[in-house]
């Protein structure tokens, strides 16, 4: 049997140019209804969708479009008193994840002065465990996604004494691969998303050399499909999110140029909504406000000069990191 390589078609009726001011709308319009569906349904992650918007505007020149104060007050009202951390909306239990876009959020609006980063600290740091892998809350998940977060708080906030930072590049390098990639724990799959967490830990943590570059950017750079979009694993469909994922890595490693950029930005393209705007996963699908970031920020890293430079580490805007005085590493070749 053939092999068949699982992969979408780009027609020649789908966008080629980016649709900036639908985009600017379709963000700044994003949960105006609070009886949508779609609106009522996100509840469970609304702060990362905050932070997606945000950040997606920022990118594009246009976050006064939002208003500034009544999101710092939400994530006031999400900041639990007793743990320290930071939940996805107002009764919800704090985690992690919430914990990083909140403090990404108030890094944008330079107002980290509105929160209690001592408490932000002490949870992030009650959240590592003795081989160094951090929870992703009280429950006890504990993924590399989580390390990622943990040290990008602590660098935001300039709080990384609170851990044992030895520790946790350990647990970190021993989810690698003999393909290169990470996984989420120990002996777990390589996925380009984790890999983009991982990588992203090291260049925050000045861990870089740990890596195998060679062989993990050929790992990564076998996601790129005939359409040009990149998929996360082997055999799976490409996705907008991905384009973020993998070509954050490669940029990090200094690598960026060895997947065909021009046949990436037509995928990424051919997925905008014409109609409403936004970024959909793949090519005529519905858009939604996670994949717009990511399209948006993955556009900005192949150096759409309508887009503000993206910092690959953080996702957040370079300026913003610049302000906030971190330096994350990055390999020049």
């Amino acid at each position: 049997m053939a092999f068949v390589t699982n992969d979408v078609s780009i027609g020649d009726s789908e966008p080629r140019e980016l649709l900036f001011d639908k985009h600017v709308e379709y963000i700044a319009n994003h949960g105006n209804d609070k009886n949508d569906y779609e609106y009522c349904m996100t509840e469970f992650l609304r702060m990362s969708g905050i932070y997606w918007g945000v950040t997606g505007l920022d990118l594009m020149g246009q976050l006064g479009r939002l208003n500034r104060d009544d999101i710092v007050d939400f994530i006031r009202k999400c900041h639990c008193p007793v743990s320290g951390g930071v939940a996805a909306c107002e009764g919800h239990d704090p985690h992690i994840l919430y914990t990083l876009s909140a403090v990404q959020i108030l890094c944008i609006y330079d107002a980290l002065d509105e929160v209690d980063t001592e408490a932000i600290a002490r949870y992030v740091g009650s959240l590592q465990q003795l081989d160094g892998s951090f929870f992703g809350d009280k429950w006890g998940e504990v993924d590399t996604r989580f390390s990622f977060c943990a040290v990008a708080i602590l660098s935001l906030i300039n709080k990384m004494s609170v851990i044992n930072l030895d520790k946790a590049v350990d647990f970190v390098m021993s989810c690698c691969n003999s393909d290169g990639g990470f996984g989420s724990k120990p002996n777990a799959e390589s996925h380009a998303g984790l890999i983009y967490c991982c990588v992203g830990f090291l260049s925050i943590t000045d861990q870089l050399h740990r890596l195998d570059c060679e062989k993990l950017a050929w790992w990564l750079c076998e996601r790129q499909l005939p359409s040009g979009g990149l998929n996360g694993r082997p055999e799976k469909l490409p996705d907008v999110c991905y384009s973020w994922w993998v070509l954050a890595s490669l940029t990090i490693m200094g690598r960026l140029h060895w997947i065909s950029a021009e046949k990436l930005e037509r995928f990424i393209l051919s997925c905008q909504d014409g109609e409403t705007g936004g970024f959909s996963d793949r090519t005529g699908n519905m858009p939604d406000i996670f994949h717009t970031l990511f399209g948006l920020g993955a556009l900005s890293l192949l150096g759409d000069d309508r887009l503000r430079k993206v910092n690959p580490t953080f996702c957040m805007p370079q300026y913003v990191i610049d302000r906030c005085k971190v330096q994350p590493k990055t390999i020049v070749l």
